[in-house]
C-alpha cells in the first residue's frame, strides 16, 4: 500500500538529525529552541567558553604562584632576615670583644708603667735600666693609641672610651713627660770627673750605664711620623737635642769663664783646668756614643741600619769629633771677646798683651789635655776607636790648638 500523500501547502519537514556517531557543528537544538534569539546565541560561542576556561586555568596556577611564594618567604626570606640579624649581633659582639682586649690591654700596661716608673723613683738604689723599660712600654701604648681611628687596628675605638682616656691623660702623659725630664737630666749631669780629680773605673761605669740608658729612652720616646716609618727620614731628635744642650752649656760656661780669666790673668790657670776638664766630659761623652750601639726602634717599620748612637750627633752638628766642635765653637766666640777687652784698654789688655806668650802656651796645654780620655774611661776603651785616638796627645788636635790659640793671641794686636 502506498504511503499517503501530505496536504499540498504542508512543508516538509528536515530529515532526522544525524545519528550520534556523525558530528555535526550545527547546534539543532539549540537553533530549533523555540526561545531561541541571536544575542542569548552569540553569548554562547566558543571564545566566550574559551575565555573562562582560560581564567580558569590562570587563576589555579596564580593560586600555586601565590602558594609557592608564601613558603619560600617562610622558608628563605624570613629565615635569611633572622640569620642577617645574627651576623650584626654576632659582629658587634665580636666588635666588642676585641675593644675589650684593647682596654685590658691598654690598663696592663698602664699598671706596668706605673711600676717601671715607681722603680725611678726610690733615691739611692735606682734602676736605670728602667729608663729603658718605661720607654718600651710607652712605646706599646702609643702604638695602641695610634690606631684608635684605624679600622681593623688593635686599637681601633679605644679614643671613646672614657677610661683609656682617662689612662692616657692621668698616667702615661704624665708619666712620659716625667721619663723624659729624668734622661735629659741625667745628660745634662754627665760627668766623668772635673777640675779636682777624675772619677774612678767603678764611678765611670756607673755614669756609663746610667748615660746609655737615658740616651736610649730619648731615642727610643723620639716619635715617629707616619711617612717616617721606613726610618729614612726620621732621627733621634729628642736625644740629639739633649746631646746639644749638654755642649751648649759646656760651651757657654767655658767661653764666658775663660772671658772673665783673660780679663784677670791670676785666674786664668784655674779657669782652663776647669775648661780642659768640661772638654774631657766632651770626649768621654763621644767615646760613651761611639761604644754604643743604636737600638732598634720598634716603629720603624723598615729594616734599621746598625750604628752606633755618635753617628747622627755628628751628622747633626756637622763636624767630625766632639772635641774638634767644642774648640772650634769656642774659638769663634772668644775672639770678639778678646776684641772688646783690648778695646776697653786699661790694666787688663795691658797685661794681657804682655803675657801673650804665656798665655798662648797655656791655651795650647789646655787644648792638649782636653782633647784627651779621662783616664777611666781611657782604660774602659782599652785604646780603641776615639780613645785610642785620643791617647795621641797634642799631636792629634794641632789644627785646633792652632785655632784657639789664634782666637786671642792674634786679636791682642801689638
Amino acid at each position: 500500500m502506498n504511503d499517503p500523500v501530505p496536504p499540498t501547502g504542508t512543508p516538509a519537514r528536515s530529515p532526522a538529525p544525524a545519528a550520534d556517531d556523525e558530528p555535526s557543528y550545527i547546534d539543532y537544538e539549540a537553533f530549533l529552541s523555540p526561545s531561541f534569539t541571536p544575542s542569548s546565541f552569540a553569548n554562547t560561542l566558543s571564545q566566550t567558553a574559551a575565555s573562562a576556561h582560560i581564567l580558569a586555568t590562570l587563576t589555579a596556577q596564580i593560586t600555586a604562584l601565590n602558594d609557592s611564594y608564601a613558603q619560600l618567604e617562610r622558608e628563605v626570606t624570613q629565615k635569611h632576615a633572622e640569620a642577617d640579624e645574627v651576623r650584626r649581633v654576632a659582629a658587634r659582639l665580636w666588635e666588642t670583644l676585641k675593644l675589650g682586649r684593647a682596654v685590658g690591654r691598654c690598663l696592663q700596661l698602664g699598671r706596668q708603667l706605673e711600676a717601671q716608673h715607681a722603680e725611678l723613683a726610690v733615691r739611692g738604689r735606682e734602676d736605670w735600666r728602667a729608663l729603658v723599660r718605661c720607654a718600651h712600654t710607652l712605646l706599646a701604648l702609643r702604638e695602641m693609641f695610634a690606631g684608635a681611628g684605624v679600622a681593623g687596628a688593635e686599637g681601633y675605638g679605644l679614643d671613646k672610651v672614657a677610661v683609656v682616656r682617662t689612662l692616657r691623660e692621668g698616667v702615661v702623659a704624665p708619666v712620659e713627660k716625667g721619663v723624659r725630664e729624668t734622661a735629659e737630666r741625667v745628660v745634662r749631669e754627665f760627668s766623668m770627673g772635673s777640675a779636682a780629680g777624675a772619677a774612678t773605673f767603678a764611678q765611670s761605669e756607673e755614669v756609663r750605664g746610667r748615660t746609655v740608658a737615658a740616651l736610649t729612652a730619648l731615642y727610643l720616646l723620639t716619635p715617629v711620623p707616619a711617612g717616617a716609618k721606613g726610618g729614612e727620614k726620621w732621627v733621634p731628635t729628642l736625644m740629639l737635642q739633649a746631646l746639644e744642650v749638654y755642649l751648649r752649656s759646656a760651651l757657654q760656661s767655658s767661653i764666658a769663664g775663660l772671658s772673665r780669666a783673660l780679663a784677670t790673668l791670676p785666674s786664668l790657670e784655674r779657669t782652663l783646668a776647669e775648661v780642659s776638664a768640661r772638654c774631657q766630659n766632651v770626649v768621654a761623652l763621644e767615646a760613651v756614643l761611639e761604644g754604643t750601639k743604636a737600638p732598634q726602634h720598634p716603629m720603624l717599620q723598615a729594616k734599621q741600619p746598625s750604628g752606633n748612637m755618635l753617628q747622627p750627633l755628628l751628622t747633626y752638628l756637622e763636624t767630625g769629633s766632639l772635641a774638634s766642635y767644642f774648640w772650634r765653637t769656642m774659638a769663634s766666640s772668644m775672639a770678639p771677646r778678646v776684641q772688646e777687652i783690648v778695646a776697653k784698654g786699661g790694666v787688663s789688655a795691658r797685661t794681657l798683651r804682655t803675657n801673650r806668650q804665656s798665655v798662648g802656651e797655656a791655651i795650647k796645654d789646655c787644648v792638649a789635655k782636653g782633647s784627651q780620655l779621662p783616664s777611666a774611661v781611657a782604660a774602659a776603651a782599652k785604646g780603641k776607636g776615639k780613645g785610642g785616638e785620643a791617647e795621641a796627645g797634642g799631636k792629634h788636635w794641632e789644627r785646633e790648638v792652632a785655632v784657639m790659640v789664634g782666637s786671642i793671641v792674634n786679636n791682642l794686636g801689638r
